[in-house]
C-alpha cells in the first residue's frame, strides 16, 4: 500500500537588536491508505514533530514554534546573571517573612502569657488563628492541645510557653510531608515541571525564579512557554530565560495550541540534553471548565514522551478562602504535587499554609518574599514558625 507525505517547510532566521531568533513554519498534509508510522511522522524536526498532539487531540494545524537562544548575541542582549544557590534561602529571607507574620504571633504569645488563661482567653486565641486563615479544624486542634499542655506544665514563662507554642505550630504545618522539588533527570529524559494558576498570582515569575533557582543549583533549564492567550507572558518568560541563560520555546503566533508548545518544549529538551523543563500555562479564570480541559490536555500530550515530575499550582498567599477555592478547582483537573505561595511578605496571614495543605492533602514547596529576582525560596517549616513566634 502507498503512503503520499507531502511536507513544505519555511525557516526564517530574523535578526533583531535583541538577538537571532529561528521560526520554523511546518505545513504538512497526508494521504494514507494505511496506518500512518508514527516513527516515520516523529523522525523529522521538532517542529514536524509538534503536529503530533494537535492531530491526537482532534485540533488543527500546529502552531509557529520560536526557539529563542539562551545567550542571544548582540550588543544589546542582556547580561548573563550567575543566580545564588536555594540552599538556606528561607533562612536569609526570615528578617521579610517576619514583618509580616510576628504580629500574629505576638497576640498569642501575649494571650498566652495571661495571668488568668480562661475560656474566654482561649476562645480569642482560636479566633486569632481563625482569622489567620488557618481554618477552623485545625485551629481548634492546635488550641485543644495548647491548653492541655500549658495546664500540665502550669508555666507562664515567656520563654517556656513559646516554646509551646512553636511546638504546635511546627505540628500543624507539618515538619513530616515530603518537600522535595523532583528535578531529576529520567536517563536520557529531563525532568519536566508544569506550572498552574489563575493569572494575578505571579505564575510566570515564579517559573522564570524557580529556573535562577535550578541554575544556581547547576541545573540546566529550558522553558516553556505555553501560555499562548497572554502575550506579555512569553515576553515575560523569555527575558527570565535571557537573563539566566536559559532557552525559551514560545509559540510563534498568539492563541496557539499550548499542548503543541509544550510538547515542542519537552522534544527540544530531550534533543538538547537538558536536565530541567519547566513549563508555563495559561492562567485564565478558574472557573471556567474551557481552561481545566486544556490543562489536563497539556499533561496528557508530555506525558507520551516524557514524565511529568512536578504540577505546581501557585496560589496568592494573601487571598485566603478564595485562594483555597482556586485549589480545589485546579487539584480536580491535573494532580498537583505541590503548592506555591507567593506574597508571603505582604498582608498575607501565615495560617494558609496549614490550610491549603489540609485541603490538598499536599506540601507548600515554594514560598515568595518578596519581587526580587531571588526572593523565590523552599519551604522550610521550623524557619517559617520561627518567624511566627521569634527564636
Amino acid at each position: 500500500m502507498e503512503q503520499l507525505i507531502i511536507i513544505l517547510a519555511v525557516v526564517v532566521v530574523v535578526v533583531g537588536g535583541g538577538g537571532t531568533t529561528l521560526l520554523v513554519r511546518t505545513r504538512a498534509r497526508h494521504r494514507l491508505t494505511r496506518a500512518p508510522d508514527r516513527t516515520a511522522l516523529r523522525g523529522g524536526t521538532t517542529a514536524a514533530a509538534s503536529a503530533a498532539p494537535d492531530l491526537a487531540e482532534g485540533g488543527s494545524a500546529p502552531p509557529d514554534v520560536v526557539v529563542s537562544p539562551a545567550h542571544p548575541p548582540g550588543p544589546s542582549a542582556p547580561e548573563v546573571e550567575k543566580p545564588p544557590p536555594s540552599a538556606g534561602r528561607l533562612v536569609r529571607l526570615r528578617g521579610r517573612l517576619a514583618r509580616s507574620q510576628s504580629a500574629l504571633g505576638g497576640v498569642l504569645l501575649g494571650l498566652l502569657s495571661r495571668d488568668r488563661l480562661d475560656d474566654e482567653t482561649w476562645d480569642e486565641i482560636e479566633e486569632t488563628l481563625i482569622t489567620a486563615d488557618m481554618g477552623v479544624t485545625p485551629a481548634r486542634q492546635l488550641v485543644e492541645e495548647l491548653r492541655t499542655e500549658v495546664k500540665v506544665a502550669g508555666t507562664r514563662d515567656a520563654e517556656e510557653v513559646r516554646s509551646l507554642l512553636r511546638a504546635q505550630l511546627v505540628v500543624q504545618v507539618g515538619v513530616d510531608l515530603d518537600r522535595t522539588l523532583h528535578t531529576t533527570r529520567h536517563g536520557d529524559r529531563p525532568a519536566i515541571v508544569l506550572v498552574v494558576g489563575v493569572n494575578g498570582t505571579g505564575k510566570t515569575s515564579v517559573c522564570g525564579k524557580l529556573a535562577r533557582a535550578l541554575i544556581g543549583d547547576g541545573e540546566s533549564v529550558l522553558l516553556g512557554a505555553a501560555d499562548t492567550f497572554r502575550a506579555a507572558a512569553a515576553d515575560q518568560l523569555q527575558t527570565w530565560g535571557e537573563r539566566v541563560g536559559a532557552q525559551v520555546v514560545r509559540a510563534g503566533r498568539d492563541g496557539a495550541d499550548p499542548a503543541s508548545v509544550a510538547f515542542d518544549a519537552v522534544n527540544q529538551g530531550i534533543e538538547r540534553g537538558v536536565d530541567v523543563v519547566i513549563v508555563d500555562t495559561a492562567g485564565r479564570l478558574h472557573t471556567k471548565a474551557g481552561l481545566m480541559d486544556e490543562l489536563g490536555k497539556i499533561k496528557r500530550v508530555i506525558s507520551r514522551h516524557a514524565t511529568v515530575d512536578e504540577v505546581l499550582l501557585v496560589l496568592d498567599a494573601t487571598t485566603g478562602q478564595n485562594g483555597l477555592r482556586q485549589a480545589r478547582v485546579f487539584a480536580e483537573a491535573v494532580d498537583v504535587t505541590g503548592i506555591v505561595l507567593t506574597k508571603l511578605d505582604g498582608t498575607a496571614k501565615g495560617g494558609i499554609v496549614v490550610a491549603v495543605q489540609r485541603e490538598l492533602g499536599v506540601p507548600v514547596k515554594l514560598v515568595g518574599l518578596g519581587e526580587g529576582p531571588d526572593d523565590l525560596a523552599p519551604f522550610e517549616p521550623d524557619a517559617f514558625v520561627d518567624a511566627i513566634v521569634g527564636g
